[in-house]
């Protein structure tokens, strides 16, 4: 009996997931299809930008995370010192940031981060610094 609970529960928080994400304050919903972000903030959408997401040959995870630490003024240790200004770490060394490439929003290219124009970057970065890390969720899918 007891396994049949916990198979029911396990069902119901897979079912559910998606929205217990917007359920959160702030959600940043990519969409990699796309190359979209849609930015929901008190269960309404305040924002769609474009992104770029991981180009051939890389890969952008996809799943549900939250904030995990902010970096306003954050460089890459991984490629050439990249600046990633306002940079929001969700998954290791994945992130939401600003990026200097703005031609290339739109379309894949990143090595695996979530790409913003610096602008849209910054709006995000306060709003995530107004409700806080955990109550920010990020959601990649498709």
């Amino acid at each position: 009996m007891k396994r049949f609970f916990a198979a029911a529960l396990a069902a119901a928080l897979l079912c559910f997931s998606p929205l217990m994400a917007a359920a959160a304050p702030l959600v940043a919903k990519v969409d990699v299809s796309t190359q979209t972000m849609t930015v929901i903030y008190n269960g309404k959408v305040e924002y769609r930008w474009p992104v770029s997401t991981a180009r051939a040959g890389k890969h952008t995870p996809r799943g549900q995370w939250n904030a995990y630490w902010l970096s306003k003024y954050h460089r890459s240790s991984i490629y050439n010192n990249a600046p990633m200004p306002f940079a929001i770490f969700f998954n290791g060394d994945y992130a939401i940031h600003g990026t200097d490439q703005i031609s290339r929003l739109g379309r894949p290219a990143s090595a695996g981060c979530v790409r913003l124009h610096p602008e849209h970057a910054a709006v995000l970065f306060e709003l995530t610094q107004q409700v806080g890390k955990k109550n920010m969720k990020v959601v990649i899918d498709n």
